[in-house]
């Protein structure tokens, strides 16, 4: 069985204008002014790397631990205020489910945020496994994240297909031996040239088109 692990920010929902808002009213509580060159360098990592490198080592833990916790609350209140369903994810989701792949969730994102996207997104619970960024110690571009997402399908690295949208993340997918397929949008195509395939939409994206892909990946 082959299988398709995709990431939720900036692939199934648009969410980076929640990010960068969330990372701006956090950053100016605690004295940050967070610019979106910064914001885009980071984008794809967990927020708990994120805070370490704009504040510092020196800060203490719980207070990483209560801006992470604040950062992250802003941005749910964003995406309920307005859920951010990118362009083609729920015909690529269920045109995925009908050809018999196996799904998955990759993000470096809380268990919160991944748990309201997917009861928003998907309610039947078509993914067979979910992973957030409580489940992992590493952050893209480290491949752990799908190597767990794969682990939990039971599924072999090379069967498997990662959807993603930003170089982080793309060079997890590779690191994981997996099939990569960029999603331009939060970052343009001159800086995913790492991936597979490159695509303008979540329509241009066929099953069909996965398979062969991931037919590829098996014979290199």
């Amino acid at each position: 069985m082959n299988a398709v692990i995709f990431d939720i920010d900036g692939v199934l929902i648009d969410s980076f204008q929640a990010h960068f808002k969330s990372w701006k009213k956090m950053g100016s509580e605690y004295n940050k002014i967070v610019t979106e060159t910064m914001f885009v360098e980071t984008f794809g990592r967990t927020s708990r790397e994120v805070i370490r490198e704009w504040w510092g080592d020196t800060l203490p833990i719980y207070q990483a631990a209560s801006m992470n916790e604040r950062k992250e609350k802003i941005y749910r209140d964003i995406l309920k205020e307005n859920f951010p369903l990118m362009d083609g994810a729920m015909d690529l989701i269920d045109s995925i489910h009908q050809s018999g792949f196996a799904m998955a969730i990759g993000s470096s994102g809380p268990p919160l945020n991944v748990e309201l996207v997917l009861k928003t997104l998907d309610p039947l619970s078509r993914f067979s496994a979910v992973v957030s960024g409580a489940d992992v110690n590493l952050g893209k571009p480290d491949p752990q994240v799908f190597q767990v997402a794969a682990d939990r399908l039971g599924i072999n690295p090379k069967s498997c297909a990662v959807i993603e949208d930003s170089p982080a993340g793309i060079a997890a997918a590779v690191a994981a031996g997996m099939t990569s397929i960029a999603l331009v949008g939060t970052v343009s195509a001159d800086v995913l040239t790492e991936a597979d395939l490159v695509v303008q939409s979540l329509r241009e994206i066929t099953p069909n088109q996965i398979s062969e892909l991931i037919h590829r990946q098996r014979l290199r």
